[in-house]
């Protein structure tokens, strides 16, 4: 027995962490004593619901538990966001660093830190030891170059989207300025889909509307797969908030807690301004010209550290900036700078705030705070209200300047005024409908007839149009009466394709129109009576739903400058000739044949999910398992959105992008909620929730969510302390 219990004794401490020049033996002390405070309850799904007896233990604890799950998507993100990837990457990343370093300057953030609240400061700290302490309980960990997180580093990404304002700044152009040489263009690509557009889709829906006279809220954000984790935060402070939470921050993004749901889409207002420059350069110095003045332009020193194979290198950099903001690029041989919310501090404050909110005046006053340049945001609560506010951060504007192409910013009239007010904006509040969404389309159609009006508000406020999700989010939550969490997680998964129902019947009618002597009359005429038949709906068994996709995506290839800019179906409705119609499906017919062995081939077995391994860009395999997914890309219409295409050696098409976390929340006495996350929690392959969650995925079965304590029981998997 002793020598049982030596050997076991002499294995522990072969594997016990050991302090390194990051840690101290009172940061340990520190930390084991706040997770003292913190109890990690991980559902069967593997979902961690984390109760602390503050916020600031309730933080810690998630972010530990969200480093258990995928601790190189929490780095990568902070990597990015503070300009550090290239110290991670290599050379390659260099420019993507410096677009972030023009913005976040480590000693803005130690002072904004500094000037925080205390409550904020507590939040903070406690953020970065919960990551400290799991580098410490896991050093076989190897973070890729952060050693130790200080509690500055979360104010550099304090505002959850998949990407940010400082992703409008072109990487290409950047470079071509900062480093010289022309802007390089892309390499030429075979038959691709257009990019899936970005954004999400939120419903709400009022007592009026619903079965039992609760309101009801759809939380679908479209995000690359695995980007954010879903978890629940609980804290004797007041805090119960549940939902997903992009990896690395410590606030719920989209979500619920006992009395109020949140969904966030992206908006297409215009908050991001660029300026021509007048410069001349006196001696060694550059001026710009502003109204009758020169002004010397502001200089900064950045250095870019980034690895190479003999060890670490640097690459320095001067960076100019105006009053409005760093040069960015070259326009006709002026200089161009940019123009975008700031507001770290006030954006993280906002972020967590709303998580607290317990119902619609207190959720408004975090709205005031205008810490959100880039969502829209569509709300319900328990008391039966439903709300919609466009955008958050919008700068006044001259409406005498078209600020969808850059302004001369030596002109004083360019400057930004103070943001618009709430009042100001595109909002909604119980309208007489009883429902409103968005699904990154523009905000005239919210709540259809009762919706915001156009000529109301400066064009500056939203330069998006209406799009096929938009009149296809319409046609679901229009006329109806007794919507229940089923009715509307099926309207959510609705498989109807508007996109195609406007363009199919000019093609059909090409078709009829043309002469028989024409080769392609007989060649497509078994294509064309499927078509013709077709109800628009997708399926994993849908012939149809394969070639209209390859047929919509070969005649937006073939015609690709002549759609620019367009919709698919204003194209194909309204532009592209008969004969061009024709063409493309033809084209699409033998791709399909070349591809698959016929054009007859079901969506299910083109369309797949596919997760081999734990890294953030997949490397996809035909010969390896994988799921039909029966849902489409948004492009065409569909509300649950899968944005798929092929990959270097494949022919199925592999998703990465689309419904990423879907929920639909009731708000009664209780709060009652199901969900899906894509693929599973653990980013782990090892783990039995890295997939548990795909086959659900791909069908659209939502689960139960497990919110209360009672709702736990006998779904637990295990509770410990982080670091246990």
């Amino acid at each position: 027995m002793k020598r049982l219990a030596l050997v076991v004794a002499v294995v522990l401490g072969s594997v016990a962490p050991q302090l390194t020049n990051a840690q101290t033996a009172q940061d340990v002390a520190r930390w084991q004593k706040e997770a003292q405070s913190v109890t990690i309850t991980r559902d069967d799904w593997g979902i961690a619901h984390v109760r602390g007896k503050t916020d600031a233990d309730a933080v810690f604890g998630m972010i530990y538990a969200q480093a258990e799950d995928d601790f190189n998507r929490v780095e990568t993100n902070y990597l990015n966001s503070m300009g550090r990837l290239a110290e991670a990457e290599g050379e390659s990343a260099i420019y993507q660093d410096l677009r972030m370093k023009l913005f976040i300057d480590p000693d803005s953030m130690k002072t904004l830190y500094a000037s925080s609240p205390e409550w904020l400061k507590k939040l903070m700290n406690s953020w970065a030891d919960g990551l400290n302490y799991y580098m410490y309980k896991h050093p076989d960990v190897k973070p890729r170059a952060i050693k130790r997180y200080e509690p500055w580093m979360a104010l550099s990404f304090s505002e959850g989207s998949i990407g940010g304002d400082i992703e409008r700044v072109n990487l290409k152009q950047l470079q071509a300025f900062y480093g010289g040489g022309p802007v390089t263009a892309e390499p030429a690509s075979g038959v691709l889909p257009p990019p899936e557009p970005g954004g999400s889709n939120g419903m709400a829906v009022a007592p009026s509307n619903t079965r039992d006279h609760h309101a009801l809220l759809l939380i679908n954000p479209h995000t690359s797969f695995f980007f954010r984790s879903e978890l629940q935060m609980t804290s004797d402070e007041g805090l119960n908030a549940y939902g997903a939470v992009t990896w690395g921050q410590f606030f719920v993004y989209q979500g619920f807690n006992t009395r109020v749901g949140w969904m966030h889409t992206s908006s297409a207002v215009n908050a991001v301004s660029e300026f021509l420059e007048t410069v001349e350069k006196k001696g060694d110095r550059f001026y710009y010209k502003y109204g009758n003045e020169e002004r010397p332009m502001v200089t900064r020193t950045i250095t870019v550290p980034y690895k190479t194979a003999s060890g670490m290198a640097s690459k320095t950099f001067t960076a100019y900036y105006t009053l409005h903001g760093p040069v960015i690029r070259k326009s006709d041989g002026r200089w161009v700078t940019i123009e975008l919310m700031q507001r770290p501090q006030i954006a993280l404050i906002q972020s967590y705030m709303r998580t607290k909110a317990m119902n619609y005046k207190e959720y408004e006053k975090t709205m005031e705070l205008h810490g959100n340049s880039s969502n829209n945001t569509i709300y319900a609560d328990a008391d039966g209200n439903i709300a919609y506010w466009h955008a958050n951060y919008i700068p006044r504007r001259d409406t005498s300047f078209d600020w969808t192409h850059p302004v001369d910013g030596s002109n004083p009239k360019t400057v930004w005024g103070p943001v618009l007010s709430v009042a100001e904006t595109p909002h909604l509040l119980n309208p007489k409908n009883g429902w409103l969404y968005n699904s990154n389309n523009w905000p005239w159609s919210a709540a259809g007839a009762y919706s915001p009006k156009q000529k109301d508000f400066p064009s500056y406020v939203d330069v998006g149009v209406e799009s096929a999700r938009g009149l296809h989010a319409i046609r679901v939550l229009s006329d109806k009466k007794d919507f229940t969490i089923e009715s509307l997680r099926a309207a959510a998964y609705d498989s109807y394709l508007p996109a195609f129902a406007i363009m199919v019947p000019p093609l059909v009618k090409a078709w009829d129109d043309a002469p028989s002597s024409n080769p392609l009359k007989a060649k497509l005429a078994e294509q064309i009576a499927v078509l013709r038949k077709w109800d628009y709906r997708w399926g994993v068994n849908s012939i149809p739903t394969s070639l209209a996709v390859f047929w919509g995506t070969q005649l937006g290839h073939t015609n690709r400058r002549a759609t620019a800019g367009m919709s698919p179906e204003k194209y194909a409705a309204n532009e592209a000739t008969p004969q061009q119609q024709l063409e493309a499906l033809a084209a699409a017919s033998d791709k399909l044949t070349a591809d698959f062995g016929t054009w007859k081939t079901p969506w299910g077995d083109i369309n797949r999910y596919q997760r081999n391994n734990g890294d953030i860009e997949q490397k996809f395999d035909d010969s390896k398992p994988s799921i039909p997914v029966g849902f489409t890309s948004s492009l065409w219409g569909s509300l649950a959105s899968f944005g798929a295409r092929p990959y270097p050696g494949t022919k199925k098409w592999y998703g990465t992008s689309g419904n990423s976390f879907v929920s639909v929340v009731e708000f009664g006495d209780s709060v009652r909620a199901v969900a899906i996350t894509a693929g599973g929690e653990s980013g782990h392959p090892s783990s039995p929730h890295f997939n548990d969650e795909a086959q659900r995925y791909a069908t659209g079965n939502l689960r139960p969510v497990y919110y209360y304590p009672s709702q736990l029981k006998g779904h637990t998997e295990r509770v410990y302390h982080p670091g246990n």
